[in-house]
């Protein structure tokens, strides 16, 4: 019984201090998709989920990694803020602000900027000063609406906020997709940032060939041989945790995000900064 309780409060011991690191590390993780719809290759830094973490003073270990790869724009998934009464807000303004220094930055926004904006009598001017804050930058803040990257059409889908609602089951269809951000151009290579990964199968019906999302973090926690382990709705070993997925024809990348909020720690899931490499292919 003596060796158990031992072995039991090593294991204790181990798992804390796995937490206390892996909390406070990322990773760059990277990933290559190929299209013979693409005139060039491209490379861009995908950034989600912040949550107003800094890593060392004024984020200097992330600007530092941000240094170091060689891409032509930065593309933020959402929730760089948290949904807090009286949480601060100069983290994420000052990190984007950092950032939009280096290269063109395409910021689309998560729940949690939504609920800021939305929810005024809880939150006050939350919003209002960062977004007066992001005004003083030359940032693109997207919104249901496209921009043309050369020969990339980028795509930014904001949903409404009761598809994020833990007791709400919603389906989010490649109509509700249109009736946002209409139809998308088959020759053309189409990215599709959307926040929630829940809906991907109703996003591939519309025909992206790369979306972009976040939100879930990972799952939390990463269990060896079965994956993350609970995602912001509360469900169990959610199917999109992190990775590549593909459904239809499209591609997701989901990124585990570089922070957290409600559950405030991972453990063996370290914040990720996502480089993607498109590659040109013939057709």
């Amino acid at each position: 019984m003596e060796i158990f309780l031992w072995i039991i409060a090593i294991c204790v011991i181990i798992a804390v201090g796995v937490i206390i690191v892996d909390s406070n590390r990322f990773v760059v993780r990277e990933y290559t998709v190929t299209s013979d719809k693409l005139e060039r290759d491209h490379d861009f830094i995908y950034i989600s989920d912040l949550h107003c973490k800094s890593y060392g003073k004024n984020n200097c270990k992330l600007l530092k990694a941000v240094d170091g790869i060689s891409a032509e724009a930065i593309l933020l998934g959402g929730d760089m803020v948290t949904s807090k009464p009286g949480k601060e807000i100069d983290t994420p303004a000052d990190l984007v602000a950092e950032l939009c220094r280096r290269k063109p930055v395409y910021y689309s926004e998560g729940n949690h900027e939504q609920k800021i904006k939305l929810f005024t009598d809880r939150f006050g001017d939350m919003y209002e000063r960062y977004a007066k804050k992001l005004d003083d930058i030359p940032i693109k803040i997207l919104d249901n609406e496209k921009v043309v990257l050369d020969d990339i059409d980028l795509y930014a889908l904001s949903i409404p906020r009761v598809y994020y609602e833990r007791k709400q089951k919603l389906n989010f269809k490649s109509e509700d997709v249109k009736r946002f951000l209409g139809e998308p151009d088959g020759e053309r290579f189409s990215l599709l940032l959307a926040h929630n990964p829940e809906y991907f199968k109703g996003y591939a019906e519309w025909k992206p060939d790369l979306v972009l999302s976040g939100h879930n973090h990972g799952g939390i926690a990463t269990l060896p041989f079965v994956g993350g382990l609970i995602s912001p709705r509360f469900k169990l070993f959610p199917h999109y945790d992190g990775g590549l997925f593909e459904e239809y024809g499209s591609k997701m990348i989901l990124g585990r995000g570089i922070g957290s909020h409600t559950i405030p720690f991972r453990f063996l899931n370290p914040g990720e900064l996502i480089v993607i490499h498109l590659k040109k292919t013939l057709k």
